[in-house]
Protein backbone atom coordinates (compact mmCIF):
# COMPACT_ATOMS: atom_id res chain seq x y z
CA UNK A 1 0.00 0.00 0.00
CA UNK A 2 1.10 3.56 -0.70
CA UNK A 3 0.11 6.83 0.95
CA UNK A 4 -1.91 7.68 -2.17
CA UNK A 5 -3.80 4.40 -1.92
CA UNK A 6 -4.50 5.02 1.76
CA UNK A 7 -5.95 8.44 0.99
CA UNK A 8 -8.19 6.90 -1.64
CA UNK A 9 -9.24 4.16 0.75
CA UNK A 10 -10.26 6.49 3.60
CA UNK A 11 -11.58 9.21 1.30
CA UNK A 12 -9.30 11.93 2.69
CA UNK A 13 -6.84 13.87 0.54
CA UNK A 14 -4.24 15.75 2.55
CA UNK A 15 -3.28 19.29 1.70
CA UNK A 16 -0.09 18.90 3.74
CA UNK A 17 1.30 15.60 2.58
CA UNK A 18 4.23 15.90 4.97
CA UNK A 19 1.79 15.53 7.88
CA UNK A 20 0.48 12.28 6.46
CA UNK A 21 3.98 10.95 5.88
CA UNK A 22 5.07 11.91 9.39
CA UNK A 23 2.24 9.89 10.94
CA UNK A 24 4.06 6.70 9.93
CA UNK A 25 7.58 7.51 11.13
CA UNK A 26 8.39 5.40 14.19
CA UNK A 27 11.09 6.80 16.45
CA UNK A 28 13.35 3.81 15.72
CA UNK A 29 13.59 4.94 12.08
CA UNK A 30 15.38 8.14 13.09
CA UNK A 31 18.48 6.16 14.03
CA UNK A 32 18.89 4.98 10.44
CA UNK A 33 17.82 8.05 8.48
CA UNK A 34 19.89 11.20 8.20
CA UNK A 35 17.11 13.07 6.37
CA UNK A 36 14.24 12.30 8.75
CA UNK A 37 14.52 14.27 12.00
CA UNK A 38 11.04 13.82 13.53
CA UNK A 39 8.92 10.83 14.52
CA UNK A 40 5.15 10.49 14.83
CA UNK A 41 5.18 10.87 18.62
CA UNK A 42 3.91 14.47 18.67
CA UNK A 43 1.09 13.59 16.28
CA UNK A 44 0.29 10.58 18.46
CA UNK A 45 0.13 12.86 21.51
CA UNK A 46 -2.34 15.14 19.74
CA UNK A 47 -4.33 12.28 18.25
CA UNK A 48 -4.76 10.67 21.67
CA UNK A 49 -6.48 13.82 22.95
CA UNK A 50 -8.61 14.19 19.82
CA UNK A 51 -9.62 10.54 20.12
CA UNK A 52 -10.64 10.91 23.76
CA UNK A 53 -12.71 14.04 23.11
CA UNK A 54 -14.49 12.82 19.98
CA UNK A 55 -15.19 9.40 21.50
CA UNK A 56 -16.63 11.03 24.61
CA UNK A 57 -18.76 13.31 22.46
CA UNK A 58 -20.03 10.36 20.42
CA UNK A 59 -20.87 8.21 23.45
CA UNK A 60 -22.57 11.11 25.25
CA UNK A 61 -24.98 11.51 22.35
CA UNK A 62 -25.40 7.84 21.46
CA UNK A 63 -26.16 6.52 24.95
CA UNK A 64 -28.13 9.14 26.91
CA UNK A 65 -29.37 6.48 29.33
CA UNK A 66 -25.89 5.46 30.54
CA UNK A 67 -24.29 7.06 33.63
CA UNK A 68 -20.82 8.58 33.61
CA UNK A 69 -19.11 5.45 34.96
CA UNK A 70 -20.54 3.23 32.22
CA UNK A 71 -19.62 5.73 29.51
CA UNK A 72 -16.08 5.84 30.87
CA UNK A 73 -15.80 2.05 30.75
CA UNK A 74 -17.18 1.89 27.20
CA UNK A 75 -14.75 4.58 26.09
CA UNK A 76 -11.86 2.66 27.65
CA UNK A 77 -12.87 -0.48 25.74
CA UNK A 78 -13.26 1.44 22.50
CA UNK A 79 -9.92 3.25 22.60
CA UNK A 80 -7.80 0.50 24.14
CA UNK A 81 -4.71 -0.72 22.32
CA UNK A 82 -6.33 -3.85 20.87
CA UNK A 83 -9.27 -1.97 19.37
CA UNK A 84 -7.07 0.64 17.74
CA UNK A 85 -4.63 -2.00 16.52
CA UNK A 86 -7.46 -4.01 14.95
CA UNK A 87 -8.65 -0.94 13.03
CA UNK A 88 -5.07 -0.20 11.98
CA UNK A 89 -4.73 -3.71 10.61
CA UNK A 90 -7.99 -3.41 8.69
CA UNK A 91 -6.69 -0.20 7.08
CA UNK A 92 -3.27 -1.67 6.34
CA UNK A 93 -1.44 1.00 8.34
CA UNK A 94 1.32 -1.41 9.35
CA UNK A 95 2.46 -1.65 5.73
CA UNK A 96 3.22 2.08 5.74
CA UNK A 97 5.19 2.25 8.99
CA UNK A 98 8.78 3.42 8.64
CA UNK A 99 10.76 1.32 11.08
CA UNK A 100 14.37 0.53 11.87
CA UNK A 101 15.61 -2.79 10.59
CA UNK A 102 15.67 -4.13 14.13
CA UNK A 103 12.06 -3.13 14.75
CA UNK A 104 11.09 -4.56 11.37
CA UNK A 105 12.80 -7.88 12.09
CA UNK A 106 11.09 -8.14 15.49
CA UNK A 107 7.65 -7.94 13.87
CA UNK A 108 6.99 -4.26 14.43
CA UNK A 109 4.45 -4.05 11.61
CA UNK A 110 2.20 -6.42 13.55
CA UNK A 111 2.94 -4.99 16.99
CA UNK A 112 -0.41 -3.93 18.52
CA UNK A 113 1.15 -1.07 20.47
CA UNK A 114 2.88 0.37 17.39
CA UNK A 115 -0.28 -0.02 15.34
CA UNK A 116 -2.40 1.73 17.98
CA UNK A 117 0.14 4.56 18.18
CA UNK A 118 0.11 4.89 14.41
CA UNK A 119 -3.69 5.11 14.37
CA UNK A 120 -3.56 7.97 16.88
CA UNK A 121 -0.83 9.72 14.90
CA UNK A 122 -2.90 9.44 11.72
CA UNK A 123 -5.92 10.85 13.55
CA UNK A 124 -3.78 13.73 14.78
CA UNK A 125 -2.64 14.42 11.22
CA UNK A 126 -6.22 14.32 9.92
CA UNK A 127 -7.30 16.75 12.64
CA UNK A 128 -4.50 19.23 11.83
CA UNK A 129 -5.00 19.03 8.08
CA UNK A 130 -8.78 18.75 7.82
CA UNK A 131 -10.26 19.79 11.15
CA UNK A 132 -12.62 18.32 13.72
CA UNK A 133 -15.50 17.34 11.42
CA UNK A 134 -13.34 15.19 9.14
CA UNK A 135 -11.61 13.60 12.13
CA UNK A 136 -15.05 12.80 13.60
CA UNK A 137 -16.23 11.30 10.30
CA UNK A 138 -13.07 9.16 10.11
CA UNK A 139 -13.74 7.74 13.57
CA UNK A 140 -17.44 7.30 12.82
CA UNK A 141 -16.50 5.20 9.79
CA UNK A 142 -13.75 3.02 11.22
CA UNK A 143 -13.81 2.98 15.03
CA UNK A 144 -17.22 3.91 16.44
CA UNK A 145 -19.03 0.95 14.79
CA UNK A 146 -17.16 -1.30 17.27
CA UNK A 147 -19.25 0.23 20.06
CA UNK A 148 -22.32 -1.82 19.17
CA UNK A 149 -20.59 -5.13 19.97
CA UNK A 150 -18.89 -3.70 23.06
CA UNK A 151 -22.26 -2.69 24.49
CA UNK A 152 -24.09 -5.83 23.34
CA UNK A 153 -21.46 -8.16 24.84
CA UNK A 154 -20.97 -5.95 27.92
CA UNK A 155 -17.24 -6.15 27.34
CA UNK A 156 -16.96 -2.68 28.85
CA UNK A 157 -17.48 -4.05 32.37
CA UNK A 158 -14.83 -3.34 34.98
CA UNK A 159 -12.67 -6.47 34.79
CA UNK A 160 -10.77 -5.56 37.97
CA UNK A 161 -13.98 -5.46 39.99
CA UNK A 162 -15.23 -8.72 38.46
CA UNK A 163 -11.93 -10.46 39.22
CA UNK A 164 -11.88 -9.17 42.79
CA UNK A 165 -15.40 -10.48 43.37
CA UNK A 166 -14.40 -13.86 41.95
CA UNK A 167 -11.26 -14.11 44.07
CA UNK A 168 -13.01 -13.02 47.26
CA UNK A 169 -15.67 -15.68 46.73
CA UNK A 170 -12.86 -18.21 47.02
CA UNK A 171 -10.73 -16.52 49.68
CA UNK A 172 -10.37 -13.27 51.60
CA UNK A 173 -7.22 -12.30 49.69
CA UNK A 174 -7.43 -9.42 47.19
CA UNK A 175 -5.51 -9.54 43.91
CA UNK A 176 -2.60 -7.14 43.54
CA UNK A 177 -1.18 -5.57 40.39
CA UNK A 178 2.45 -4.84 39.62
CA UNK A 179 4.30 -3.31 36.72
CA UNK A 180 6.46 -5.78 34.79
CA UNK A 181 7.97 -3.16 32.49
CA UNK A 182 7.25 0.07 30.68
CA UNK A 183 8.47 1.48 27.39
CA UNK A 184 8.24 4.73 25.46
CA UNK A 185 8.56 8.44 26.16
CA UNK A 186 6.83 10.00 29.16
CA UNK A 187 3.88 11.29 27.14
CA UNK A 188 3.26 7.97 25.38
CA UNK A 189 4.35 5.10 27.60
CA UNK A 190 3.16 1.51 27.28
CA UNK A 191 2.86 -0.49 30.50
CA UNK A 192 2.92 -4.23 31.10
CA UNK A 193 1.19 -5.42 34.30
CA UNK A 194 0.54 -8.74 36.00
CA UNK A 195 -2.15 -9.59 38.52
CA UNK A 196 -1.04 -11.75 41.44
CA UNK A 197 -2.74 -13.66 44.24
CA UNK A 198 -0.65 -15.50 46.85
CA UNK A 199 2.43 -15.12 44.62
CA UNK A 200 0.64 -16.85 41.74
CA UNK A 201 0.44 -14.89 38.48
CA UNK A 202 -3.16 -15.07 37.29
CA UNK A 203 -2.85 -12.94 34.15
CA UNK A 204 -0.82 -10.33 32.32
CA UNK A 205 -1.78 -7.39 30.13
CA UNK A 206 -0.54 -4.18 28.62
CA UNK A 207 -1.95 -0.76 27.93
CA UNK A 208 -1.19 2.89 27.34
CA UNK A 209 -1.80 3.64 31.01
CA UNK A 210 -1.35 1.62 34.17
CA UNK A 211 -5.13 1.49 34.56
CA UNK A 212 -5.62 0.08 31.07
CA UNK A 213 -2.86 -2.48 31.63
CA UNK A 214 -4.46 -3.54 34.93
CA UNK A 215 -7.83 -4.01 33.21
CA UNK A 216 -6.13 -6.09 30.49
CA UNK A 217 -4.39 -8.23 33.11
CA UNK A 218 -7.67 -8.77 34.98
CA UNK A 219 -9.42 -9.66 31.71
CA UNK A 220 -6.68 -12.19 30.97
CA UNK A 221 -7.11 -13.73 34.42
CA UNK A 222 -10.88 -14.00 33.98
CA UNK A 223 -10.47 -15.65 30.58
CA UNK A 224 -8.09 -18.22 32.07
CA UNK A 225 -10.45 -18.82 34.97
CA UNK A 226 -13.35 -19.46 32.60
CA UNK A 227 -11.35 -22.18 30.83
CA UNK A 228 -10.54 -24.11 34.00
Amino acid sequence: MTLEELQQSIGITFQNRNLLSLAFVHRSFLNESKQTKSSNERLEFLGDSVLSFLTSDFLYGAYPEFPEGTLTNIRSSLVKTKSLADVSKSLGLGDLLRLSRGEEDSGGRQNPSLLADCFEALLGAIYLDKGTDVARKFLATYLFPLTKDIVANKSYLDYKSLLQELIQEQSKVSPTYRVIKSEGPDHAKTFWMEVVVDNAILGTGKGKSKQEAEQAAAESALEKSAKT
